[in-house]
């Protein structure tokens, strides 16, 4: 079977149990997707099937569309919720004062790959490497925030964050380092990936639905070269 699944992801699966899982449901052998979302996040993720797969590269730099969750006062081992907490502190800052930090996240900015990341360095995965109580060097990579506006506050104090970005973005990263620049910490607690290309989490299937009828979530792999439906 070749073609796109616009799969809207739940939490606790990695990009690759989807993968596999769809291996089973399509009977089709290669599967891949175009871009990973951690266990924990939610939302749109964009798997070919078949010779589909071929296609990956004419959306690998595709602009993605977040929907995050940032807990000030925490700083974690992952920069995120479900990591070690290293620190807690109080967060005493306003709207205003997040509101004025942002600003420095906005446009071309370097950003530092976290260590819990799938980046290899000689061969090994990062997140390999920091589970095992060990840390590298990395070096900082260009990325562009297209758009980052904050949005309402939850029950548990909880901000957040709309997200517009270039490929290589870690969203994780992004609340470690709001918060570190509003000097009371910061991490992510919360991830729902909205949009991918001109893809749209609106389109996308639960891994029930896709059980229930495979062919019928198929989308033509010519759709990727045009960048989705207009």
């Amino acid at each position: 079977m070749d073609g796109i699944i616009l799969v809207d992801k739940p939490a606790e699966w990695t990009s690759m149990d989807v993968c596999a899982h769809l291996r089973g449901v399509l009977h089709e052998r290669h599967i891949g997707h175009t871009g990973t979302l951690d266990p924990n996040a939610t939302g749109l993720l964009v798997v070919l099937a078949g010779k589909g797969t071929k296609a990956a590269k004419y959306a690998e730099n595709d602009d993605k569309e977040y929907h995050a969750r940032l807990r000030l006062g925490m700083e974690t081992d992952t920069q995120d919720i479900w990591g070690t907490v290293l620190r807690q502190r109080p967060a005493c800052v306003s709207r205003e004062q997040i509101e004025a930090a942002l600003d420095r996240f906005r446009g071309p900015i370097m950003q530092l790959p976290p260590m819990y990341s799938a980046i290899k360095r000689k061969g090994k995965k990062l997140y390999e490497i920091a589970r095992r109580g060990g840390e590298v060097e990395r070096e900082p990579r260009p990325i562009h925030i297209h758009r980052l506006e904050l949005t309402e506050q939850d029950g548990q104090g909880d901000w957040g964050l709309e997200i517009t970005c270039s490929k290589g973005t870690y969203i994780r990263t992004l609340c470690h380092d709001i918060g570190m620049a509003l000097g009371c910490g910061g991490c992510m607690s919360a991830l729902r990936r909205v949009r991918a290309g001109r893809f749209t989490v609106d389109m996308a299937h639960t891994l029930e639905q896709i059980r229930s009828d495979p062919e019928g979530c198929v989308l033509p792999v010519e759709m990727i070269g045009q960048g989705g439906p207009a």
